[in-house]
């Protein structure tokens, strides 16, 4: 990872942090363009981005047809199922006229979910063609209570996995199949984000940033990106027990 370490925002409420992230993506943005023509994010599922979204998704001056929109995890549901992060992303930022379908690569999760892993790393590696891994220049994450990150939950399958870019993992807990980048995906990005909402996230932010600790047990802890940046934006109330 490059610096010293994370860097850490604290916003004053969920209001500023919501702006601050909107921001970041929004400069993100402009400078991929600037240097490579074109802008490749990955996105969060999970309620706390979705304002975020919608603000994103309200500028008709966002470079549309230069982004390129990714995810970072999807649950093993069809794209219109209430609890399917395409959905959500779909109603609140992409919305019709502005931007493009093949600008969109979401994760097929209507397929039993081992395909869908293959499906959704294949379009992974013809939007990043010949790469190792992808690197997208901005990779959105969220933080569950229980601090996992895209759906690298504790003590679940998919940790171990260095291989895949995607991978189909069992979570227990859940008793569910989720499709999630994988650790060697996550932390090749060039800027990772980390937004982090609420005093119940509290917990789940010391362990992630603590330097030492059980990465099974809190598998954000894994993301430490060995050449790009790593930021967390969090509000007040998460940040109490830093």
């Amino acid at each position: 990872m490059s610096g010293d370490g994370p860097e850490i925002q604290i916003h004053a409420d969920g209001a500023a942090l919501v702006a601050a992230t909107a921001e970041t993506i929004i400069a993100a943005a402009a400078r991929a363009i600037e240097l490579r023509g074109r802008f490749t994010i990955a996105l969060s599922g999970g309620s706390t981005p979705r304002a975020v979204y919608e603000r994103l998704g309200a500028d008709p001056a966002l470079p549309w047809d230069r982004i390129e929109w990714c995810f970072g995890d999807e649950r093993a549901v069809p794209p219109d199922h209430p609890d399917s992060n395409a959905r959500m992303v779909r109603e609140s930022l992409l919305r019709p006229g502005f931007c493009r379908p093949e600008r969109v690569h979401r994760i097929p999760a209507e397929l039993p979910p081992e395909q869908a892993a293959r499906e959704y790393e294949r379009s992974l590696r013809a939007l990043f063609p010949g790469a190792a891994w992808p690197e997208f220049d901005l990779m959105l994450l969220g933080l569950g209570p229980d601090a996992h990150t895209a759906s690298l939950f504790p003590h679940s399958p998919a940790l171990a996995e260095r291989a895949a870019w995607v991978a189909d993992n069992w979570v227990q807990k859940l008793s569910a199949h989720r499709i999630t980048l994988t650790f060697p995906a996550i932390k090749a990005a060039r800027h990772v984000v980390f937004m982090v909402a609420g005093a119940d996230k509290a917990p789940a932010l010391r362990a992630a940033l603590a330097e030492d600790g059980d990465v099974s047990a809190a598998p954000a802890r894994g993301v430490r990106p060995e050449h790009g940046k790593l930021s967390y934006l969090v509000d007040r109330a998460a940040a109490t027990q830093l």
